[in-house]
């Protein structure tokens, strides 16, 4: 055995070379496993109760949630005045001390808002002068994110790419990503989606339950555009070219099936479930499954029960989980699955999953149909973590100026 006197320890990371701290973070990760694999098998013989297998993927691979609403609801209940509130303990559905319980590793935080009204003597299936004013509260949303993880540097880490969330979860900190949704919040302009991917914002949502000019809404739409308009087919490829992952939740299957045509990266539901098992507007299609299976991508499941069953008031946590077994039926594997809550963004929950807390009871059921570790580990972040990292390599690799027109559609 090495005594501590005679390591050499590495210098603090932030002061090595780029490559020596990408290695560092690499090996700490592979460290960090098979110490806690040793403690965990090397004690004799070691049963592998799904409650174990939960708790040993959650602890060891870091939970990544597609959505969740959290910055809304504090604009909608507190004006985002984040001094005047504790983020340990809200009265809604997230918070850092359920986070905690949950063993969430990492977020996607929404900076949503709404959908402009349309103006009633307009042709348009699209508000420009209300879109102008949606960009002013995006950037707003924004802030509010980047003032959590201000105000609590100690849980909160900004995150703007994939790499750095295993690091994140060696340092016990909550990655923190953000996505637009809907593509009303750029108002019509390439540049605005490119002044929001250099603030963080790491997916937009091609439409949310309005048509824009770029992409239609599965609720609440007209099909403006039978899909992607060649406006859009131009954006997906703008989203391309920055490494920002193309979301397809709220779209219609038409606008799904035409992105993924354009698209020459992998795309996600952010929060969208199955529709083989119940048939609403905002659930994927099984056509669109077996798309996602060729294209690589990931669905990330949402648990409001308006979405997920019939009769929502019966919604429960194995609910989320027919959903979540009928999308691994469909693609032949649980590589396409991942979790978009949508917590706080949801006016009811099901049955076993009222919070963030609850993501342990959802492991232990997955585990209970017989779920390996490495599927398990898959399905709360591996598969999200892959998506993102190929979309920003194949970002890397376009070399192409950027979109520059301007409204001229």
């Amino acid at each position: 055995m090495v005594s501590d006197s005679k390591l050499e320890l590495p210098l603090p990371v932030n002061q090595q070379k780029p490559r020596r701290r990408r290695i560092l973070k690499v090996h700490l990760l592979i460290a960090a496993l098979i110490l806690s694999a040793v403690g965990y098998l090397g004690k004799g013989k070691w049963i592998w109760t799904p409650e174990r297998k939960a708790h040993f993927v959650l602890t060891h691979f870091p939970l990544i949630d597609g959505h969740n609403d959290l910055p809304i609801y504090l604009r909608e209940n507190y004006d985002n005045r984040l001094l005047n509130i504790s983020l340990e303990h809200l009265p809604g559905q997230t918070d850092i001390f359920r986070l905690r319980q949950g063993h969430v590793g990492g977020q996607f935080w929404s900076v949503f808002v709404e959908c402009p009204s349309l103006d009633s003597n307009s042709s348009l299936s699209w508000n420009r002068t209300g879109e102008y004013e949606a960009v002013t509260q995006t950037l707003q949303q924004i802030d509010v994110v980047k003032r959590m993880a201000l105000y609590y540097p100690k849980t909160f880490s900004l995150t703007d790419h994939s790499g750095k969330v295993k690091f994140d979860f060696l340092r016990n900190h909550i990655s923190s990503m953000m996505g637009i949704e809907g593509l009303h919040q750029i108002a019509g302009s390439p540049s605005i989606l490119r002044q929001f991917y250099d603030l963080g914002v790491r997916y937009a949502t091609l439409a949310h339950n309005c048509d824009n000019v770029f992409a239609d809404a599965a609720v609440d739409g007209k099909r403006t555009n039978k899909g992607l308009s060649p406006a859009g087919r131009d954006i997906v490829r703008e989203m391309n070219r920055l490494g920002m992952i193309v979301d397809l939740s709220h779209t219609t299957p038409e606008t799904m099936h035409q992105a993924l045509d354009v698209s020459v990266a992998p795309a996600f539901f952010s929060h969208s479930s199955a529709k083989g098992v119940y048939d609403h507007p905002r659930n994927v299609p099984d056509d669109v499954l077996i798309r996602v299976k060729e294209t690589d991508g990931v669905v990330m499941v949402n648990f409001y029960p308006a979405f997920i069953s019939p009769h929502p008031e019966n919604a429960t946590i194995d609910t989320v989980v027919e959903h979540i077994m009928h999308i691994a039926n469909v693609t032949g594997s649980y590589r396409h699955i991942g979790l978009g809550g949508d917590f706080d963004g949801i006016d009811m929950v099901p049955k076993g999953l009222e919070d963030v807390s609850k993501y342990p009871d959802l492991f232990v059921k997955l585990a209970e149909r017989g779920l390996s570790i490495t599927e398990l580990a898959d399905i709360a972040g591996r598969n999200v973590l892959r998506v993102w990292k190929t979309t920003e390599d194949l970002g890397h690799s376009i070399h192409e100026p950027p979109l520059e027109w301007e409204d001229d559609f």
